[in-house]
């Protein structure tokens, strides 16, 4: 099993943009959030949908890092959010460090 908390931890982002993406945990709605941000009708289980997430987050880091304009902030900080509530949907043996 992958320990996403451990990924999460080691994500190096900027401070604002984390902020952000706290700030907007309290408005996160699994159903509607999912279904727009991976574009498909129903999510999977935590685990399955954790891993997609970071694999989208880290595409728009490399997007944002290359300064290309196709960077989308709001896209960034809403794949944040949904990535920061999914995580803490995992059952707390994936969530916790050995």
């Amino acid at each position: 099993m992958t320990d996403f908390r451990r990924l999460l931890c080691d994500l190096r982002r900027p401070t604002l943009l984390l902020r952000a993406a706290r700030f907007g945990l309290s408005d996160y709605q699994r159903d509607r959030d999912l279904k727009r941000l991976l574009r498909e009708a129903a999510a999977g289980g935590p685990e399955k949908t954790v891993a997609r997430l970071l694999h989208e987050e880290n595409l728009l880091e490399e997007t944002r890092r290359a300064g290309d304009a196709s960077y989308s902030l709001t896209r960034h900080i809403e794949l944040l959010i949904a990535l920061l509530a999914e995580v803490n949907l995992l059952p707390k043996s994936q969530q916790n460090p050995a």
